[in-house]
């Protein structure tokens, strides 16, 4: 009797379980057919449409009104051309243009070494 009575209770709650699917299938299906792929995908055409629209009155925007100030630009970019291959010519001409050699200072006398030091160097070697 009591396995009986499992068995029901089992197979109301998957009556329930069965039930409560089928609903959410419905209600998915129910959306999609509010909004099917090919509205998806006009929806994604009309927003890139837009943006490429944005894009291009912000770049009219943009463009200088004056056609001066555009060669102004121009020439200040020619002259910052101009000085950065300068300095790079300088800096790659100037040790060698008097065939000099820039090395560091060295010393003249002999370095005083600890016997301490000069023991533990004998005893690496």
């Amino acid at each position: 009797l009591e396995t009986q009575v499992l068995t029901l209770e089992s197979a109301a709650q998957n009556a329930e379980t069965f039930s409560a699917m089928n609903a959410g299938k419905n209600a998915m299906k129910t959306i999609r057919d509010d909004m099917g792929i090919e509205k998806v995908d006009d929806l994604m055409d009309d927003i890139r449409e837009e943006m490429e629209m944005a894009n291009e009155i912000s770049d009219a925007i943009a463009q200088p009104v004056d056609p001066i100030a555009a060669d102004e630009d121009e020439l200040l970019a020619e002259l910052e051309q101009m000085g950065a291959d300068d300095l790079e010519a300088e800096l790659l001409a100037a040790p060698h243009a008097k065939n000099e050699t820039l090395l560091p200072a060295v010393p003249d006398s002999k370095l005083k070494v600890d016997k301490e030091e000069a023991e533990e160097m004998r005893k690496l070697e």
